[in-house]
């Protein structure tokens, strides 16, 4: 090839042209790839591999085989910026390998696209039109009559057998898949060489880089029209193919262009810069074949980045959906394996345990249930043909769904298009149709004339001779009225090609207005997505290098932004590579030219803050419709009705003598020597493309000078980006086991690559939120982004277990795999004469403590999954299983547990699965231990209505009381979600079971009994309550009295719960021990004067001012956490380190609680002989005016402090004193009671005068710093207000 060729190349409109069929000297070679396919499949079945090898399958008629077709010849022969793929091409041109015709089936051509992606993710369209040629080998027909009778002997001789193929449903997708010809579905389909006429299938190919579907498909038919006509062409093929290789450029962007194909022009136009980019399948089709609601579905589908198989007879309609919903993607880009036709013999991938976007072609009978899937946990499946979709499980809407679906429906109504779809007005049916009148047009036999003799019909039409001899014709009764239906046709034709160029730019306008309705979606819901962009790199080295650890955008910042109905979308989306694809061009747009999408969308965002400017923080999830549909038609209307550009003609090329004869019915040997290489001649474009070429040497230079090594960048891209943007597309070429061996390695590196970065993700996010609450730092995570990090985890779970994956049961590859890990297990347990426990049957502690231990089995957390009547599905169900491990620190102990039983693993899994690669697996199982080091509560957040069993022990203090009470005591437990109500506890028995809906995390446990019996008074130490599925224990300390004329005579206790940390068997008793009672306790046990411990350690009046500023903090911390997030508000109020544990202090300050030969004496006493000191001043009356508002004060004070004194709730004085402290917090009025407890004059009685309260210095601080807390609506448990009527 010529340099002038090479250097005009990148501006060409066409690459290559490629003629792909059967070698006449090779002959009828079985379909290699096929074989292969098949050596596969039997090995994932365990079958014998013989036949296989052998590549021939007798029971199939030859006319159904597949034998290897190949290139038979391409032009040029390369070219520098796109080498020709002599493998992929041919496999793409004919996924089927070569098909067999006789005279009585159906040869119409089909016509259909493919496009190939490269390693740096540029593509290549190429559209091909395969047609039937007649065979003209003797030795061809003489082999498959051979073939045949080989068949027929074999078939005849079987008769009894099963007549069903021996490839499953995968294999079958390699048979032909069109239902057109009833004698297809005939197994025995004849063939006589005496009889029959044989014709085989021929692909023409245009390979282009731009999807110009229309320009392309009407040139290949205009080709097949001047081989099946009867007159040869005006000129020679070779001047139409050398034309478009090399005269006809690329349409300048934003222009339109017109060139010649063999009858008539194609004209085809390019989007402008600032527009969005080209698109030429018709979105037309896409509706009308899946309908908007499914549309919009599988389009989530794909932004979530699932699993995505599109299954159809046709290909053409698998490139149609799959280019058409891609392009509605702007201005995001699908990332990951990206294949719209599999060829049979790449079924194989479909195992790849990455995101990807396949169309797989269906067989005619062949429904879903046939289709054995390796990986369904995380699939769209979308069978396209009967106009039905599969959805993956737990996933998210898309914001507005059904305004947007309205939205869309309204553009498809403009059109005439139902937007539910209609499945058989499809355009595939209709362009057969056309093509068949296209033969019927210029075919002799039916009494038509070729293309010049229409034209001469053209000029004597009307003429008045041919009228007369016309009437004279007919009253001789010769048949000449063909002339006459043919001159009709000829106008209709016309009239026709008028209609063709509407329908076409109604479909361009179609197209450009739907894809404006999703560009306008993505142009609100990331209007303001620059703003969250960190942009912390120097330069563009810096950034490339230190790509994995940085944080590029701030996703709880943009997600605490948005509407609340956008969160579960968005928060899955932020996560996709595709999202993570756009930030990093975003930030590597500071130091190169904005990528074109990006450039485009950034434009549009400016644009609508001119005319709508956003209020800064509107959290509004209000639809807004696109404005700009009509303006954005008119440029294509404008572009298709003027014409821009027009290409040289085609001309005669200067060719030996004799070639370019023309045959009818059959392609031409095409003169290789005239199409080796474009003129040598400079026109206009190549001189544009000169200049264009060294513009682009002069920027690669100043990238080199800049000292960025391409390579080096290029890797730091590629390993940057997940394990999908290496394996965008499969290699096509080289398809040894050797290769797939390589591929499949890839893959496991891959998923363990995903397993280190999805777990440091998890880690580092929940280590900031953790470290926030110890107060460093701002938290970086939420709620709904932690559940999101988990989602992921679990569908990277399934991935794993899908990968090399041969026996499945069920959707959930995992849950197979834990299945049938349980039966083998439970098997064992019924043969084994005595079960081994894992641990002691109780543990012990020093004051008789007897919490049952709870055993630790893999087999029972999936009993408890199983018994969970809300979880429906096998997906389900594995999802639950790892939160439940998750949340009890057991998930890679688990699995090393399952992966274990090695030789299940091996009956499950092929050789080259992640799971039986030893040392990856171990890593694995490592990265998944690191997780232990956090607590998640992921089981307990999400099945939030589930029954869970708890068990409550109550633990007396035995040395200083009664381990058992005469009286009849009672427990409640409340936490996040409810409480489970008062449960009356056995006499003599200090253990309860009880089953309850999930109550969340434990916050409060409320105790008492009815003081009867003899020995009623009770010292209790604690009460421990555990949830039994999730294994989480709750101490909620008391050391208090319960009984009349002890303590503060309290027979009801509320307590506040603090979960212990799990730990190793041999500590579990110590952590359950009751701390001795020479150290304070560590939870909520008050410092009241009268409890056992507290004594020793009074703080001084600088810890207790700390203590106040610190507890009403961390109520206004919480308070501004988003509301999902804030946790127990309880424990911040009644906790160790809560507001009521501060009040007491500073109340206790000074307090003269002793007396001698009397009874202790409390805070609340001092509250009661107040309340009585005002009701007796109010009775007695003042006249002073300035205590009008004083009077009102201490009237509400009264109020409350008689409202809680009168609740039938037997509550002692201490808990009286946290009921006024929470009460007087949600209404308000702590700032107001101080003052009146100040001013009282029994203060100087019942306070030293050290004492805080009586210190203006110190109570007035405290009164402004609990004024800070009014701006907060303060709700209290149930268990804090039961009883209390105000």
């Amino acid at each position: 090839m010529s340099a002038t060729g090479s250097g005009m190349a990148p501006c060409r409109f066409a690459h290559y042209f490629v003629i792909c069929g059967i070698d006449t000297e090779t002959g009828l070679e079985p379909d290699e790839l096929a074989a292969l396919y098949q050596w596969l499949e039997a090995d994932r079945h365990g079958r014998s591999q013989d036949a296989a090898n052998a590549g021939e399958n007798f029971e199939q008629s030859p006319l159904r085989r597949t034998f290897k077709s190949k290139v038979l010849a391409h032009f040029p022969e390369t070219i520098e910026w796109n080498p020709f793929d002599q493998d992929a091409v041919n496999m793409l041109c004919m996924p089927k390998g070569l098909s067999f015709r006789t005279q009585v089936d159906n040869r119409e051509p089909q016509f259909h696209s493919y496009l190939i992606t490269r390693e740096d993710g540029s593509r290549t369209y190429g559209f091909v039109l395969t047609f039937y040629e007649e065979v003209t080998s003797k030795q061809i027909c003489t082999a498959m009559q051979t073939l045949y009778q080989m068949h027929h002997a074999e078939h005849s001789g079987s008769v009894c057998a099963s007549s069903s193929c021996s490839m499953d449903s995968l294999a079958s997708s390699m048979d032909e898949g069109d239902a057109t010809s009833l004698n297809k579905l005939h197994c025995c389909s004849s063939y006589d060489m005496s009889r029959d006429t044989l014709y085989v299938s021929k692909a023409l190919c245009l390979i282009t880089p731009l999807p110009f579907m229309q320009a392309c498909r009407k040139f290949l038919t205009q080709l097949h029209r001047a081989v099946s006509s009867q007159q040869p062409p005006p000129l020679p093929l070779e001047s139409y193919i050398h034309n478009i290789l090399y005269e006809v450029p690329l349409p300048a962007p934003g222009r339109s262009l017109k060139f010649h194909g063999v009858y008539e022009p194609i004209v085809c136009q390019r989007p402008s810069p600032s527009e969005l980019p080209l698109a030429d399948y018709s979105l037309k089709q896409v509706f009308e074949l899946l309908g908007v609601e499914n549309l919009v579905q599988v389009f989530t589908c794909i932004l979530l980045e699932m699993q995505i198989l599109l299954y159809s007879q046709d290909y053409q309609r698998l490139m149609t959906v799959a280019e058409g919903i891609t392009t509605l993607l702007f201005p995001f880009q699908w990332q990951h394996v990206y294949v719209p036709i599999l060829p049979a013999s790449l079924l194989h991938f479909l195992d790849a345990p990455v995101p990807y976007l396949m169309g797989l072609q269906s067989k005619a009978g062949t429904d879903r249930s046939k289709l054995e899937l390796p990986q369904e946990a995380n699939l769209c499946f979308v069978d396209i043909d009967n106009h039905f979709i599969e959805l993956p499980e737990d996933f998210p809407q898309f914001p507005n769904k059904l305004e947007f679906i309205q939205e869309i429906s309204a553009v498809l109504l403009q059109f005439g298009i139902p937007p539910e779809g209609s499945l058989h007005c499809s355009e595939s049916a209709t362009q057969l149709k056309s093509l068949a009148l296209h033969d019927l047009v210029n075919d002799k036999k039916n009494g038509n004339l070729p293309g010049d003799a229409l034209a001469v019909f053209e000029l004597l039409q009307g003429n008045a001779t041919v009228e007369r001899l016309q009437a004279l014709a007919k009253r001789t009764g010769v048949t000449v009225g063909r002339v006459q239906t043919l001159g009709g046709s000829t106008v209709k034709e016309k009239d026709g090609r008028l209609q063709c160029e509407e329908e076409e730019l109604r479909d361009a306008t179609l197209n450009v207005q739907v894809r404006e309705v999703f560009a306008n979606r993505f142009s609100h819901m990331f209007a303001d997505y620059e703003a969250f962009v960190i942009q912390s790199a120097m330069d563009l080295e810096s950034w490339l290098t230190n790509r994995e650890q940085m944080h590029n955008f701030d996703k709880a910042s943009f997600l605490s932004d948005q509407p609340e109905p956008y969160l579960p979308f968005l928060s899955h989306f932020i996560e996709t590579q595709m999202f993570a694809t756009f930030i990093d061009n975003k930030i590597m747009s500071q130091w190169e030219d904005k990528e074109p999408l990006l450039r485009v969308f950034d434009s549009r965002i400016e644009k609508m803050r001119l005319y709508n400017v956003r209020i800064p923080n509107l959290r509004s999830s209000n639809y807004q419709k696109s404005t700009i549909l009509k303006e954005s038609a008119q440029s294509i209307e404008q572009r298709l009705m003027k014409i821009d550009h027009t290409a040289i003609h085609p001309h005669l090329l200067d060719m030996k003598i004799g070639q370019g004869k023309y045959e009818q019915g059959f392609f031409p040997k095409l003169q290789a020597d005239v199409l080796a290489a474009g003129p040598t001649n400079n026109n206009r474009w190549a001189s544009r493309t000169g200049t264009a070429q060294r513009r682009k040497d002069r920027l690669r230079q100043h990238s080199e000078h800049l000292g960025l090594d391409n390579d080096l960048r290029e890797k730091y891209m590629q390993e940057a980006r997940s394990l999908g943007k290496n394996l965008r597309q499969p290699k096509l070429s080289d398809l040894s086991p050797a290769v797939i061996a390589q591929t499949n390695w890839k893959f496991v590196e891959g998923l363990l690559k995903e397993c280190r970065m999805k777990t440091k993700r998890m880690l580092v996010e929940k280590m900031g939120h953790e470290a926030v609450e110890l107060g460093h730092g701002e938290a970086n995570i939420t709620g709904l982004e932690e559940n999101t990090l988990i989602a992921s985890l679990c569908d990277l779970m399934e991935r794993i277990w899908s990968h090399g994956l041969q026996v499945k049961q069920g959707k959930s590859a995992l849950w197979s795999h834990l299945l049938q890990y349980q039966e083998r297990e439970e098997k064992l347990e019924q043969t084994a004469v005595s079960p081994v426990l894992l641990g002691p049957e109780r543990r012990k502690s020093e004051t008789g403590l007897t919490m049952p231990f709870l055993r630790v089995s893999l087999i029972q957390d999936m009993r408890h999954i199983q018994n969970v009547s809300e979880i429906k599905t096998d997906v389900g169900r594995a999802r639950g299983w790892i939160r439940l491990s998750l949340e009890k620190k057991l998930l890679s102990q688990h699995l090393k547990q399952l992966l274990s039983n090695q030789a299940l693993t091996k009956k499950l899994y092929k050789r080259y699965a992640f799971l039986r690669c030893e040392e990856e697996k171990e890593q694995f199982l490592y990265h998944l231990l690191t997780l232990n080091t956090v607590d998640y509560f992921c089981f307990t957040s999400v099945f939030t209505t589930i029954m869970i069993p708890y068990r409550a022990v109550i633990i007396p203090i035995k040395k200083l009381s009664n381990a058992i009470t005469t009286s009849n005591p009672w427990v409640s437990v409340s936490g996040e979600l409810g409480d489970s109500g008062v449960m009356q506890i056995p006499k003599n028995v200090l253990e309860i079971t009880f089953d309850c809906q999930n109550l969340g995390k434990l916050t409060t446990a409320q105790i008492g009994h009815d003081n009867s019996g003899l020995l009623a008074k009770w010292l209790v130490d604690c009460v421990m309550v555990r949830n039994e599925i999730t294994g989480h224990t709750y101490k909620f300390p008391c050391g208090r009295w319960l009984g009349k004329g002890v303590d503060d005579g309290s027979l009801e206790r509320i307590l506040i719960g603090e979960l212990l940390m799990p730990c190793a068997d041999e500590d579990l008793s110590k952590q359950c021990r009751t701390p001795p009672l020479q150290r304070s306790p560590t939870q909520t046990r008050r410092l009241s004067i009268t409890s056992l411990a507290g004594r020793n350690n009074k703080p001084n009046a600088g810890q207790i001012q700390e203590a106040i500023g610190e507890a009403v903090n961390n109520i206004v911390k919480h308070f501004h956490k988003p509301e999902k997030e804030r946790g127990s508000l309880t424990i911040l109020l009644c906790g160790e380190n809560g507001l009521v544990s501060a009040l007491e202090q500073f109340f206790h300050h000074g307090f003269k609680s002793s007396r001698i030969f009397q009874k202790n004496v409390f805070v609340w006493d001092f509250i009661e002989k107040a309340v009585a000191y005002f009701e007796m001043t109010d009775q007695i009356g003042d006249t002073e005016e300035e205590t009008e508002s004083f009077r009102s004060m201490y009237k509400v004070f009264c109020h409350y402090v008689n409202a809680i004194n009168v609740t039938p709730r037997n509550i002692g004085k201490d808990g009286k004193f946290q009921f006024l402290v929470c009460l007087g917090a949600r209404d308000h009025l702590l700032p107001q009671w101080i003052p009146l407890l100040v001013e009282c004059p029994l203060i100087t009685r019942m306070y030293e005068e050290c004492a805080l309260l009586r210190d203006h210095l110190t109570v007035n601080p405290l009164i402004r710093v609990l004024q800070t807390i009014h701006e907060f609506n303060i709700t209290l448990e149930s268990s804090l207000v039961k009883g209390i009527t105000l």
